[in-house]
């Protein structure tokens, strides 16, 4: 490590690594030249997806021999391996950024295969087959596939624990020293930190002298760092530093490093399993992927179907409770029984939400900025009882069958407060990266009304981040079990 890559400590000594680091080529020979983004830049190593799709191919081919006579359909059997392999990447299965364990694929593995071998036996002539026997070339096709692919991504894990992936740690240098002397302890970890960047006041101000990584405070020593170390992973501390160091992001980025975001603060964004499952954790801080943004695919076409399937059925078995709850309030405050206000969705673009109006504004400004009214004693008991019941919401299934709104996702908020609470919480205009609902993970935790925003923040992006079609089912089915509550949202 040259001198030029550290920083002075406040007793104006030099930090030195206990390692043999280099951030400049021995000798210095690259001292004081500018490293040009893009040139020069050692590419991180990738792992093949070759090896899982011969795994997911040859399960298919093991899968047909089950098959009476199966050497009659080799173009069914060869566009069912296709097949699978097809949704498999469709749903990310091939990535490797991160080594996952089988039982958290299981789920996904299994169920492509069997949508794929039900479709063939739907529209090929392997429809003549009588169900136990389909039924057992599904289960020798997915215990083949996914031991295949607990052997490859076992024989990963082993060449990770030989030969960690460097990494450079980006965030307030207190919480990226801690962050990184956990991993180091970690001989297991995939990841080897190899430095921290962060910012050169901060290093200044910082007491703690022990030894340790290099500090790097400019971009041009960070992808010196990374070229000379060849770095392929960047450890990002915080939502906070993501948005600070966006500029430095960016440049690691174009190097071709895989950019994860840590939570170096437990408990994280929600309870342990549901919300990380696909981004799992790195030495038990959770971890999420920034980049490559393709390794994520949000809002599938699934998500809308089932918003369009499931809104249109409510539609119909709620319209009589819709008409009856109408009828009381329009018996009870006269006309004007629809409540309509503006509320920022997907993207930032605003939308017309539609409730049952269970308390008049005294204006259209109070009806923008005041928070909530759940609790208001001037309400009567019947808009008591829809606002305690959620049956005041139920209108907003129209917002979702029109496309407005989605069943699960962030609440909407007006727009009023998505500029306040965006100026006071960093993460909170991420929240808008997909569609809004009216359910979501924030709110099956409790947070609904008058609670924290940083906390259903949190939530919201968790949720987004690990999105999945199946947490969608899961949330609905926890929604309807805790169908009361006691305050409005």
């Amino acid at each position: 490590m040259t001198a030029e890559s550290t920083v002075a400590s406040p007793a104006g000594k030099q930090r030195e690594p206990e390692g043999a680091l280099y951030v400049l080529p021995p000798g210095g020979s690259a001292a004081g030249r500018r490293v040009p983004a893009g040139r020069g830049a050692r590419r991180p190593r990738r792992d093949s997806p070759v090896f899982l799709w011969l795994v997911d191919g040859g399960a298919a081919l093991l899968g047909a021999l089950v098959l009476p006579a199966a050497h009659r359909y080799p173009l069914v059997v060869a566009v069912l391996a296709l097949a699978v392999i097809g949704l498999n990447r469709r749903a990310a299965l091939y990535d490797t950024f991160a080594v996952p364990r089988v039982l958290d694929e299981l789920p996904a593995v299994c169920g492509r295969i069997a949508v794929v071998w039900a479709a063939a036996a739907a529209l090929s002539p392997l429809r003549s087959l009588p169900p136990a026997v389909l039924a057992g070339v599904v289960a020798v096709h997915c215990a083949a596939a996914c031991a295949g692919r607990a052997a490859v991504h076992a024989g990963r894990r082993r060449a990770l624990r030989r030969r960690p992936r460097p990494a450079l740690v980006v965030g307030p240098v207190s919480v990226a020293r801690r962050v990184a002397a956990a991993l180091l302890r970690q001989p297991g970890c995939e990841v080897r930190p190899v430095g921290l960047v962060a910012d050169g006041l901060e290093v200044l101000g910082d007491t703690d002298e022990e030894p340790g990584l290099p500090v790097l405070t400019t971009a041009q020593d960070a992808c010196r760092a990374l070229i000379q170390n060849g770095v392929e992973t960047v450890l990002v501390v915080g939502a906070a530093t993501r948005v600070e160091k966006a500029a430095v992001l960016r440049g690691l980025a174009g190097y071709g490093c895989v950019l994860w975001e840590l939570d170096a603060d437990p408990p994280s964004y929600g309870l342990g399993g549901c919300c990380w499952s696909d981004a799992g954790h790195l030495a038990g801080f959770s971890r999420r992927l920034l980049w490559p943004a393709c390794a994520r695919r949000r809002g599938s076409v699934g998500k809308r179907v089932l918003d369009v399937v499931l809104s249109g059925s409510l539609l119909v078995l709620a319209g009589p409770v819709l008409l009856g709850c109408a009828l009381v309030l329009w018996a009870m405050d006269g006309p004007g029984v629809v409540f309509r206000q503006e509320r920022i969705g997907r993207d930032g673009r605003p939308f017309t939400m539609l409730k049952l109006r269970t308390h008049r504004p005294a204006s259209a400004h109070e009806a923008a900025t005041r928070w909530s009214v759940a609790n208001e004693q001037d309400m009567s008991r019947f808009c008591q009882f829809l606002r305690r019941t959620s049956l005041d919401e139920l209108l907003q299934l129209w917002n979702v069958f029109r496309g407005d709104m989605s069943l699960v996702g962030p609440r909407p908020e007006r727009p009023y407060f998505v500029a306040r609470f965006s100026r006071a919480h960093p993460g909170y205009p991420a929240r808008h990266r997909m569609r809004t609902g009216i359910t979501g993970l924030a709110q099956i935790h409790g947070l609904r009304g008058d609670t924290s925003i940083e906390d259903r923040c949190r939530y919201d992006n968790a949720y987004i981040d690990n999105w999945s079609l199946w947490q969608d089912v899961c949330i609905l089915l926890r929604t309807a079990a805790q169908f009361v509550r006691p305050t409005g949202s």
